[in-house]
C-alpha cells in the first residue's frame, strides 16, 4: 500500500477566482502566497516524493512549501475547453437548459471542446499506477479538477450531486493506494496543520 497526499495549489487574483481555470495559467495571488507558507504537511508526508501539475499555480505552491516536485502533465487541470476563463454563472444564465442537461450527464459532463471527469480519471489512472509501485508516500500539487476525480475514483462517486468531501484551499487530501493503483480514502479534506 501507498499513501498519497493531494494539495490542491493556492489562491489565484480575485480576477480569476471565480472563473473556470482550467488550463490557463495563472499565477497565485500575493494572498494566496501567504495562505501557503502557514500550511504545515502531516509528518508522514516529510519525506515523500512529490510531483506537481505543470502550471505555474502549482509548481509556485510546491517551492513555498519547500518541495521538490516533479511537473507531471497527467495532475494538469481539467481541459474546460472554450469554457475556460468564464464563471459557470455566466454559461448558466447564457443557456440554462443546455449547462444543467449537460451537468446531469454527471462523470461524463464535457464542456464544449474540453475534458469529462471520466476522461481526467482515465488519464490519472497510468500515474496512481506508477505511484503504488514506488516504495515510500507520494505527495501531488495539483487542482480541484484532480482531486475531484480522484474523490470519485476512491468513492464510486459519480459527479451528480455534492462531492462526498469538501475540496478547497488549505486542505489535504489523504488517500491509500492498492498495488493496482486503485484508491481508496483515509483523511478527506483535513486543514493543513491542523495535527501531525
Amino acid at each position: 500500500m501507498t499513501e498519497l497526499l493531494l494539495l490542491r495549489h493556492g489562491p489565484t487574483s480575485e480576477a480569476t477566482e471565480a472563473r473556470l481555470k482550467g488550463r490557463l495559467d495563472v499565477p497565485l495571488s500575493d494572498a494566496g502566497r501567504a495562505e501557503i507558507a502557514a500550511w504545515r504537511l502531516p509528518i508522514l508526508f516529510a519525506a515523500a516524493r512529490w510531483y506537481a501539475s505543470p502550471l505555474a499555480r502549482t509548481r509556485e505552491t510546491a517551492t513555498i512549501l519547500g518541495l521538490s516536485a516533479i511537473a507531471d502533465p497527467r495532475l494538469i487541470e481539467m481541459d474546460w475547453g472554450r469554457w475556460e476563463g468564464h464563471s459557470l454563472e455566466e454559461l448558466r444564465a447564457a443557456d440554462p437548459e443546455g449547462v444543467a442537461a449537460n451537468e446531469a450527464r454527471g462523470l461524463d459532463f464535457r464542456p464544449p471542446g474540453g475534458e469529462s471527469p471520466r476522461t481526467v480519471q482515465a488519464r490519472l489512472m497510468p500515474w496512481l499506477a506508477e505511484a503504488a509501485a514506488a516504495a515510500g508516500p507520494v505527495g501531488a500539487v495539483t487542482h480541484k479538477g484532480v482531486i475531484r476525480a480522484l474523490i470519485g475514483l476512491a468513492t464510486g462517486w459519480d459527479f451528480l450531486g455534492p462531492p462526498p468531501a469538501r475540496i478547497g484551499y488549505g486542505l489535504g487530501y489523504h488517500l491509500r493506494l492498492g498495488r493496482d493503483g486503485t484508491p481508496a480514502v483515509v483523511r478527506p479534506g483535513f486543514a493543513l496543520g491542523s495535527e501531525p
